[in-house]
């Protein structure tokens, strides 16, 4: 058997929103953090048991995109996820979040029905919560079904949720 693939890190500094750190395999993106939750960042690259390398030039298409997102100069990403670490409830919850397209927004219960589960309102909130790649899957889409912002864990919390959405020209309630 042989050792899985390692996980390379590395940074995207000056954004509009901060500085990130970023975590890619070979089969894509893996993580994404503010550099100021470096904690968290550290805690979840540790639990999928695989090697760290600092590779800042592997992060390079995925730094690339992220910042042109940022700039308003970018509304799609095409940088590879690798959907493989994620638990099955939470790649099939976090794929219909994904597909949210730019500027528009949907209700936890929308995520729930889409995936075929209308009672998982909370569990699609539980699977938002700690989706490992804010920004690039775009949990700041989704908001609660009385049309409000609810939590964000990133950067500033709801502040960076509709500077976001802003961003993004979404229509907020």
């Amino acid at each position: 058997m042989h050792a899985p693939h390692p996980i390379y890190i590395g940074e995207l500094n000056g954004t509009p929103l901060g500085d990130l750190r970023l975590a890619a395999s070979d089969l894509g993106l893996v993580a994404v953090e503010w550099a100021d939750a470096r904690i968290t960042f550290d805690y979840y690259l540790g639990r999928l048991h695989r090697q760290i390398q600092p590779h800042p030039k592997k992060l390079t298409p995925y730094a690339r995109e992220l910042g042109e997102y940022l700039n308003g100069k970018r509304n799609a990403f095409t940088i590879p996820i690798d959907w493989s670490l994620f638990r099955p409830f939470q790649r099939e919850a976090l794929q219909a979040v994904f597909r949210i397209p730019y500027g528009e927004t949907c209700t936890y219960h929308d995520i729930a029905l889409e995936i075929g589960r209308p009672l998982a309102s909370r569990a699609v909130g539980r699977a938002n919560a700690t989706n490992p790649m804010p920004l690039v899957i775009p949990c700041h889409r989704v908001i609660g079904r009385d049309g409000k912002l609810h939590g964000y864990g990133g950067g500033a919390g709801l502040k960076t949720k509709e500077w976001l959405l802003k961003l993004e020209g979404a229509v907020i309630a």
